[in-house]
């Protein structure tokens, strides 16, 4: 029973890993010809990412929570078959939910300007209004999300997650260029470019509807001893459930806001730069930032995945069930997340280059910095979902504004200072997860008193074949740069040619030294659904 739950859990995680890694690299293909020059350039780009920071701010107060309660009280629940507190659960959440998302549509249509103004960017509030409907349909699509987690079934949410991102790169990237053709500025261009994500929640609705319906159907068995809270109960646990881990998300969506509006400002009051020339800065950062973002979009399946894992395990009294699920879910988090990190440090420049044809310093330095925050984030995103499916959701509130409040600082301040500007904003991004990642693991240490997660032991060899990767990645890199580019030159396209070399070399080189050092064991792949065949044809023991 014990294998049959973790496979269950690792093939949920694997199934949202999949999405989330076609979701980034559509999203890539999206950004990437939008930010040339041409159709947004560096300013587009940054009214982008500030029009973006504004809308994830009102998404997550109004939805943040409500997956993470949803899958965890209805995990809970089916646990002990109790199926009418269940659809109980979901019926109450469902209109609730489509009411703040309402409220939140309403705030963004209305007040648009006040929110680019407060974020000193005044282009900004076309792609606000753009995105307002969007916050409506995300809270109904939470309520589904959430119900079909609490089921283990993630093919739902990767589903509708596909669905979104070719909805936004089809429809954004070609409103974007109609335009553009038409002469509109940049500023318009960029909500054009933003229209798809409107689009394709809305189409997320009836994908997610059809799926309900299909799970529901395959309900058969059901408690009828047990007694059904009512309504207002049930809406009371689900908020109880939800409020806190809301507030501590919305944290980090705070911290994003503020810190992009203190960028944009101190450039402009301290370092005296035009509204224009702070939009072009904060345009470079954004490149740098939508390649950081892919790492942590691996492990967000995983987080997603553990919560009604380990919930369902410590419901049914299966404590060594839960400490196996927390042991492994840690430690896929390095085997993904250390090497990803390493090679956006090592592969900054190529990268840039290859795919923003940018070879500037400055953003080479920003994605340099970045690369080493993206572990972090990942390892406060499995360490809060440990706690949070220990029922410690409350300790985010904690260390969050912590982290947000160190991040905050460092931009205020170094963003002022000349010899940093906008480096400030990535290197407070990076002492920020640093420290929620430590705060995490001492409460987990001290919180979680049985079968806790053994930190040393998941972290050692990967940081070693880690390391040993990026030595590879860096000597093969410079040496492919500084031979063959008497044959094929150093051109974007030869760059290109590198570094997918020197990508698939490292990957293989990682594999090897993973299977050699005995970082991945026969009772790691035993998690993996085929995992005992595959592990007998590498020869891991």
């Amino acid at each position: 029973m014990l294998e049959t739950s973790k496979q269950h859990y690792i093939k949920g995680a694997a199934i949202l890993a999949a999405a989330s890694v076609f979701v980034k690299i559509i999203g890539a293909i999206y950004k990437i010809p939008l930010f040339q020059d041409g159709v947004l350039g560096d300013e587009g780009a940054g009214d982008f990412q500030v029009t973006y920071s504004v809308y994830t701010l009102i998404l997550t107060i109004s939805t943040a929570g409500v997956p993470v309660a949803m899958s965890r009280l209805v995990s809970s629940a089916r646990a002990i078959n109790d199926i009418g507190r269940v659809k109980r659960y979901f019926n109450v959440a469902l209109p609730a939910f489509a009411l703040v998302g309402l409220v939140a549509m309403l705030i963004m249509l209305l007040f648009a300007e006040g929110f680019a103004n407060i974020m000193n960017n005044s282009m900004a509030a076309p792609g606000i209004r753009v995105l307002a409907p969007a916050v409506l349909f995300g809270c109904i699509i939470a309520v589904y999300r959430g119900y079909t987690q609490g089921f283990e079934n993630m093919v739902p949410t990767a589903m509708s997650q596909v669905v979104e991102v070719l909805s936004k790169a089809v429809f954004g990237i070609a409103a974007a260029l109609w335009l553009v053709q038409m002469g509109y500025a940049s500023n318009i261009v960029s909500a054009g470019a933003i229209i798809g994500v409107t689009i394709g929640l809305a189409l997320c609705v009836p994908l997610l509807v059809f799926y309900k319906r299909k799970l529901d159907k395959n309900i058969t068995t059901y408690n009828n001893e047990l007694k059904l809270p009512s309504r207002n109960n049930a809406l009371k646990q689900i908020i109880k459930v939800s409020v806190p881990i809301t507030l501590s998300a919305s944290f980090m969506a705070i911290m994003v806001v503020i810190d992009s509006s203190i960028v944009l400002g101190r450039l402009q009051s301290a370092l005296h730069y035009t509204e224009n020339e702070a939009r072009v800065l904060f345009g470079i950062f954004t490149r740098a930032l939508t390649i950081y973002n892919l790492p942590p979009s691996l492990v967000v399946p995983v987080s997603v995945s553990i919560i009604p894992a380990i919930a369902a395990a410590l419901a049914s009294k299966k404590g060594n069930e839960a400490g196996v699920i927390m042991q492994s879910s840690v430690k896929l988090i390095n085997l993904i997340a250390l090497p990803a990190a390493a090679g956006l440090m090592i592969l900054s420049t190529p990268i840039l280059t290859a795919l923003y044809n940018d070879e500037r310093e400055l953003t080479s330095t920003i994605l340099v910095i970045l690369g080493a925050a993206s572990f972090f984030v990942c390892l406060q995103y499995v360490t809060t979902a440990i706690l949070q499916a220990n029922g410690h959701e409350r300790i985010a509130l904690y260390t969050f504004p912590i982290g947000a409040a160190i991040k905050i600082f460092l931009a205020w301040f170094l963003a002022g200072q000349q010899s940093f500007g906008i480096l400030g904003s990535p290197i407070g991004t990076l002492a920020c997860f640093v420290v929620i990642s430590i705060l995490n693991i001492v409460f987990i240490k001290i919180l979680v008193k049985e079968n806790k997660p053994k930190f040393f032991k998941v972290f050692a060899k990967p940081i070693f074949c880690s390391a040993v990767m990026a030595g590879v990645a860096f000597g093969l890199y410079n040496v492919l740069y500084i031979f063959a580019s008497d044959f094929l030159g150093t051109s974007r396209s030869a760059v290109i040619i590198y570094l997918a070399v020197t990508i698939v070399v490292s990957i293989f080189t990682y594999g090897i030294l993973i299977i050699v050092t005995r970082t991945v064991t026969m009772d790691d792949m035993k998690l993996i659904p085929r995992g005992e065949k595959l592990a007998k044809l590498l020869h891991i023991k």
